[in-house]
């Protein structure tokens, strides 16, 4: 019941959006009707437990007395003995309840255990091999005849992709929706392992380097933004062991967001509630900007991040930027050709394979799919403007 209210009030915009409010309360309540059933049940069991422990007790007594009685008055004991084991029995009565109460409170614990166990026993597909390498790297990213697909739905995502970036450089990846570009992010921070081929950073298996050295040196700004329930500065400053206010605003500002911040009343300090709620989507956006370089990263990867922002904002954070990012290496996703047409390397994927590599002046003289969304997108910004 605390699964369904709380993923509930997570979607509760797109349940008013869709106008299924009826049939949510119609799931509660039946969620309630189960859990009512099932107190109720635990309720009789209780309800016949105590008043028959009471009796049983009463009877003891009872029993006590009459028979103690018997031989009270045949001269075996006296009547001292009988209180004595009156007394005795008394004692006993608040332990023999209390194993009930307890054996009760068990058995709810016991469901509960049950799922924190399954979930404690699931055990981690990535993980640091024994003698993971930790270092500084530099960004040298090598992909070599990678292949990947999803172990869930079968679906392969990366068909013997190839590329090699270096350190300092820039790679966009542009391509339709469903062409393996959010893959590419993934594999590069080995939240999966891929099938066949290798990717090598600096020279080496992204498996022999240590997980938590290799991702504390890239900044990742999802696709799908994140942010905690918590002020502006704490989710910027995430990944900063100690909060450091002069990065944080250096952050807010090359990501464009700092004016943004400055006009809200608490300012840094503005309690943004869960998923930054009470942000826009472009200034959650930016946030999650400002938090991934506020460590100045050695490789940056963007998934899609700059498709909530104003062409002019996201010139200003390009920019920006590319004073950050000298000499490391950064990844851009994107839908727009206006966000990557300056990057040194350019992938254009195409159902989990590179159609096309290049810069965009060279590929806009092969005349293929990179000139085709060039053109398009071309066409409806002038028939916007």
């Amino acid at each position: 019941m605390s699964s369904y209210v709380q993923e509930s009030f997570a979607g509760i915009r797109v349940i008013k959006s869709y106008g299924r409010e009826e049939q949510i309360r119609a799931g509660f309540a039946k969620e309630s009707e189960g859990y009512k059933s099932e107190s109720l049940s635990l309720v009789k069991v209780q309800a016949l437990f105590y008043p028959f422990m009471l009796l049983m007790i009463g009877l003891s007594t009872i029993i006590t007395v009459y028979m103690g009685g018997i031989e009270v008055m045949e001269g075996k004991i006296t009547a001292g003995n009988i209180a004595e084991f009156i007394i005795y029995v008394n004692q006993l009565t608040f332990p023999v309840m209390s194993l009930g109460w307890v054996t009760s409170l068990i058995q709810r614990a016991a469901a509960s255990q049950k799922r924190i166990n399954n979930f404690l026993s699931i055990k981690p597909d990535i993980y640091s091999e024994s003698q993971a390498i930790i270092k500084n790297i530099s960004g040298d990213i090598s992909f070599k005849n990678v292949s990947f697909t999803y172990p869930d739905t079968g679906i392969q995502a990366i068909k013997n992709i190839s590329f090699e970036l270096k350190a300092g450089e820039v790679l966009a990846i542009i391509g339709k929706t469903g062409s393996g570009k959010s893959t590419l992010a993934n594999l590069l921070l080995r939240m999966y392992d891929i099938d066949k081929g290798e990717i090598l950073i600096d020279g080496t298996p992204i498996h022999q380097l240590n997980l938590e050295n290799y991702r504390s040196q890239i900044g990742f700004v999802p696709q799908e933004v994140f942010l905690f329930s918590d002020t502006i500065a704490r989710n910027i400053a995430f990944s900063l062991d100690e909060m450091d206010m002069p990065k944080v605003e250096q952050a807010a500002k090359d990501a464009a967001v700092y004016h943004n911040i400055m006009e809200f009343d608490q300012q840094f300090e503005t309690f943004i509630g869960e998923r930054g709620i009470t942000l826009s989507g472009g200034q959650k956006q930016r946030v999650s900007i400002a938090r991934a370089i506020i460590n100045s990263p050695q490789i940056l990867i963007f998934d899609d991040s700059l498709s909530a922002v104003d062409t002019k904002t996201e010139e200003t954070i390009l920019n920006n930027l590319g004073k950050i990012m000298r000499h490391k290496t950064s990844v851009i996703i994107a839908h727009r050709v206006s966000t990557i047409k300056n990057a040194d390397k350019i992938i254009v994927l195409d159902d989990g394979e590179i159609a096309e590599i290049g810069n965009h002046e060279h590929l806009l003289t092969k005349k293929g799919l990179y000139f085709d969304l060039y053109e398009k997108q071309l066409l409806e910004e002038e028939q916007i403007s």
